[in-house]
């Protein structure tokens, strides 16, 4: 059996909509909260290889919408990086990371293709 882990924050509802589907299709999981422990440089940046940096950082949540122009201005790779460890709340959400790669968003077809 190959290993789940459903990264981001527990009291999101797109969280608790891909977490009661995963659970409606009786796939076993492991839930990260990278609100409360965390989440590493080395593990965001295994994520912008696979999905690109621009996918991961929440552009359209309140949290970048509060951060500082000079944080916005002239946004890249490390930079987006280092603004995610900081405060985890920017990483879209959920990310699934499954044995075929890494799902960013939850979209019940993209679920099912990828662990079905």
């Amino acid at each position: 059996m190959t290993r789940i882990v459903i990264h981001g924050i527990a009291n999101c509802d797109t969280m608790k909509k891909a977490r009661t589907w995963l659970e409606g299709q009786g796939v076993a999981y492991e839930f990260h909260d990278y609100k409360k422990a965390g989440i590493s440089a080395e593990k965001l940046s295994a994520w912008a290889d696979a999905v690109g940096w621009e996918v991961l950082l929440n552009k359209a949540g309140t949290t970048f919408r509060k951060l500082p122009d000079s944080d916005k201005a002239g946004i890249d790779r490390s930079r987006a990086i280092a603004l995610m460890v900081e405060q985890p709340s920017l990483i879209k959400r959920p990310v699934l990371e499954h044995s075929g790669g890494v799902l960013v968003g939850f979209k019940p077809d993209a679920y099912a293709a990828a662990l079905g």
